[in-house]
């Protein structure tokens, strides 16, 4: 039995503009058999199935390639690394997945999540025990003393239940790369920075050229790709002369970065979504406002954008993704606002910042370079109907509302948007209070004491 799928307009991902007249045919393996005009599509038979989309949109699924499956919208490292067991936020993952796929992603890369949850997640979809989102996973992050995710004392040390693995040599590094790879990871994320710098402000890599060279090489032996934390340029010039597939952020890359890339091939998500979230939403009360992130976020983001504009012109290939899994980005909630970040800030067209979480994401996913991300004969019949056209407004990609099917696989996907009590998923962290009351603190909020009730 095939089904026909009847399109107002049809973006495949393919091309920059949007197709009317066509139709989209798959049989029941959910993989396309035909893309193409109406007039010259296979013959409806007997028994086949006709979708009627013909007032809609008609798109490949979303793809966000910086979702972390694990955080459950964490306000704090404690959040993301100790307060809820293993097994509970691998549970608590799937939730979120399906949270995504709810959006129009079809697919993700959870790029560095603790234990093997991400793992768990995608091999549950794929046995087909849950609905939700094709999912790229990887293990821990590989780190060191100078690499994020080793944010605790070193009297604490990286505990086990941590998203960051740490090592403390290169022979250890390899082993944890051996290790992942055995325990089925589809890709390896190292932590190429973190928060030490030089005298003069730059960020300094937290491994050498040579051992981001060995750990990359590792990786790709055993046929995985290398995904890197690198914000700062000496960790992104390391990422792209080691041919790291896939460098977050790069927000400091110069013209030196931006050759070795285009030389490497490696690709760049620059995950603008997440620093700008903080800018637009920490409130005056909250720590990282009084801390001066707001601030230090928005001079960041500035430099990086005009570093970004000049990557972007040179060709190198960019991808979107969100950082999502924080309190400031939800899942489910803000994965297109890169999109529209594309546009407004790095100078995408909207076709163009389509086909970056499309067709470019695609490429990079480990189902993604001939199954997902365009609409075309062999390719998996992911797609999504959306009440209006991203080509005319791409913030219409943020508005659910708008959403009007989404198909994996050619398998219509209904989840039910289910409310839940963050007190009870996510916030167990020991913080009572956010400030500190001495007499000088209290008289300025004009605040008093309580009376107590008569016993």
């Amino acid at each position: 039995m095939k089904t026909i799928v009847r399109c107002g307009s049809l973006f495949t991902g393919r091309e920059d503009e949007a197709r009317s007249g066509e139709v989209l045919v798959f049989d029941g393996d959910g993989r396309l058999d035909y893309v193409g005009p109406e007039e010259a599509a296979p013959r409806r038979a007997k028994g086949d199935r006709l979708i009627d989309h013909s007032g809609g949109f008609v798109m490949p699924g979303l793809i966000d390639v910086h979702t972390h499956l694990a955080y459950g919208n964490a306000k704090c490292e404690e959040d993301i690394d100790l307060y809820a067991p293993l097994e509970f936020r691998a549970l608590r993952g799937m939730f979120f997945a399906q949270k995504v796929a709810a959006s129009g992603y079809t697919a993700i890369c959870s790029p560095g999540d603790a234990g093997q949850i991400s793992l768990s997640i995608r091999d549950a979809i794929r046995a087909g025990l849950f609905d939700g989102p094709r999912v790229m996973a990887a293990g821990p992050y590989i780190t060191t003393h100078q690499g994020l995710t080793d944010w605790y004392p070193t009297w604490i040390g990286a505990p086990e239940t941590s998203i960051g693995k740490l090592v403390t040599n290169i022979d250890e590094a390899v082993q944890e790369v051996r290790r992942q790879v055995k325990n089925g990871v589809d890709c390896i994320k190292i932590a190429l920075d973190g928060i030490q710098r030089r005298p003069d402000g730059e960020l300094i890599a937290a491994f050498t050229q040579h051992e981001t060279d060995i750990i990359v090489r590792e990786t790709h032996r055993l046929g995985r790709k290398a995904i890197s934390h690198s914000v700062g340029r000496e960790a992104t010039l390391y990422a792209a002369r080691a041919g790291v597939d896939l460098i977050f952020h790069g927000f400091d890359l110069d013209d030196e970065c931006i050759a070795a890339m285009r030389q490497s091939g490696s690709m760049l998500c620059p995950t603008l979504t997440h620093p700008r979230n903080v800018i637009d939403f920490t409130q005056p009360h909250e720590p990282a406002a009084q801390k001066g992130r707001i601030e230090a976020t928005g001079a960041r983001y500035r430099v990086g954008v005009a570093n970004l504009r000049r990557a972007a012109a040179a060709g190198i290939p960019f991808l979107t993704g969100t950082d999502s899994g924080f309190a400031v980005t939800p899942y489910g909630e803000w994965h297109a606002k890169e999109l529209e970040l594309f546009v407004a800030d790095l100078g995408f067209s909207p076709a163009a910042a389509l086909r970056a979480a499309t067709e470019a994401n695609a490429r990079f996913m480990n189902c993604g370079g001939d199954e997902i991300g365009v609409l075309e004969p062999g390719r998996a019949a992911d797609f999504i109907v959306w009440d209006g056209s991203p080509l005319a407004d791409i913030r219409l990609l943020q508005d659910r509302r708008r959403l009007r099917a989404i198909y994996l696989a050619g398998k219509q996907l209904e989840i039910a948007d289910r409310a839940y009590d963050p007190r009870q998923v996510t916030d167990f962290s020991l913080a009572n209070w956010t400030d500190l009351y001495t007499q000088a603190r209290v008289a300025e909020l004009g605040v008093g004491q309580r009376r107590l009730a008569a016993e």
